[in-house]
């Protein structure tokens, strides 16, 4: 009798076990159609979502989904915070007091990465439209006749913003394609855009790498001209990313699933309206309300970033650049991009709203 209750006992803690187990690796995520989404629930609790986001056009994602309701649909508040650097922003990120924000691939990106500080790669905040780049070569209006091939570039002079982070980068694939090294031309390191473009005015540059919208500005004003495309040199160039907080992507899941799924929602009406011209004027409306161009009529004429409404990266060039910066002994250390880059949310959020597909 004893041992018969013994037997009974383990299969009542083994039954338990299994059920537990089954429990925990559900998905509880029920997508219906019922919800005000059309998919998820909405949070129980209203819930805050901090992103550091100083009104950059590639957070045009955060800016559409807010505006169109995409947020309040999952009962999330966004609260948009800003940061002098990203040496105090990163820290806060690890540190789950901001719970996403963008990054671009810099040295000392890395190096913060490499040092011990945890932030989440985890979805695509800037790449390049093929033959529209928003951040490419210009060169001054004077010069068309004189160069007309990237090798035209050889003894010029050519203004980049910054060392060892992706401006750099770009600089780097552009004379690569050219068939040149740095020694054939004369670099010159002018860490504000603006100043590149009184650099054209005064002739003390020959071409620079610019971003939009003082591309078209300085079109305009007839300083410079578009030289080729970003595109012809960099097509898959990983431009800027979306940072998360470890805890925010891997604890709050809940909050973060309906997050990226509204984010993502945002994007796709972004492609919409720059690709496709569907619901462009409203768009246009909501940019000009975050970011620094208020102008409409400019929002028509310039190169937009890239974003990719599946939230995919180009992870192979990530590295490369990495690669590159570590060739500059410009690395203190090493990253595990396993850890790193994680893209699970991004991935479970697409099964949730189904892939863009056009």
């Amino acid at each position: 009798m004893l041992k018969k209750a013994c037997h009974m006992l383990s299969f009542l803690l083994l039954t338990l076990v299994l059920f537990g187990c089954a429990s925990s690796n559900q998905e509880d995520e029920v997508v219906s159609e019922d919800a005000p989404s059309g998919d998820l629930a909405p949070l129980e609790k209203k819930t805050t979502v901090v992103i550091a986001e100083d009104g950059a056009a590639s957070g045009a994602g955060f800016y559409i989904a807010e505006e169109k309701g995409y947020f309040d649909d999952y009962n999330i508040d966004i609260k948009f915070t800003t940061f002098a650097n990203s040496d105090d922003m990163l820290p806060a990120l690890a540190a789950g007091e901001v719970d996403i924000a963008g990054g671009v691939s810099t040295a000392s990106f890395f190096n913060a990465i490499a040092q011990g500080i945890d932030v989440k790669i985890i979805a695509d905040k800037g790449h390049y439209y093929d033959g529209n780049s928003y951040f490419s070569f210009v060169i001054r209006e004077d010069l068309q006749e004189e160069i007309k091939d990237y090798s035209d570039l050889k003894g010029k002079r050519i203004a980049v913003s910054s060392r060892n982070a992706v401006d750099d980068y770009i600089f780097q694939r552009m004379l690569e394609h050219a068939g040149l090294t740095e020694d054939d031309v004369e670099f010159v390191l002018m860490s504000d855009f603006g100043n590149m473009l009184a650099a054209m005015g005064n002739k003390s540059i020959d071409a620079a790498l610019q971003i939009e919208p003082l591309i078209t500005q300085g079109e305009s004003q007839n300083l410079h001209v578009r030289f080729g495309d970003a595109t012809d040199f960099a097509p898959d160039a990983q431009i800027a990313m979306v940072l998360g907080s470890p805890s925010f992507i891997e604890e709050e899941t809940d909050v973060s699933l309906r997050f990226m799924a509204a984010y993502l929602k945002g994007v796709r009406d972004y492609n919409d309206a720059f690709l496709y011209d569907e619901g462009l004027d409203e768009v246009i409306d909501i940019m000009t309300k975050h970011t620094a161009l208020k102008d409409p009529g400019v929002w028509k004429k310039v190169g937009v970033t890239g974003l990719d409404p599946n939230g995919e990266m180009f992870v192979d060039d990530i590295k490369k650049q990495f690669e590159m910066y570590d060739a500059n002994d410009a690395i203190r250390g090493d990253v595990d991009f396993d850890h790193a880059i994680d893209t699970s949310m991004t991935e479970k959020a697409i099964e949730v709203i189904g892939r863009y597909e056009r």
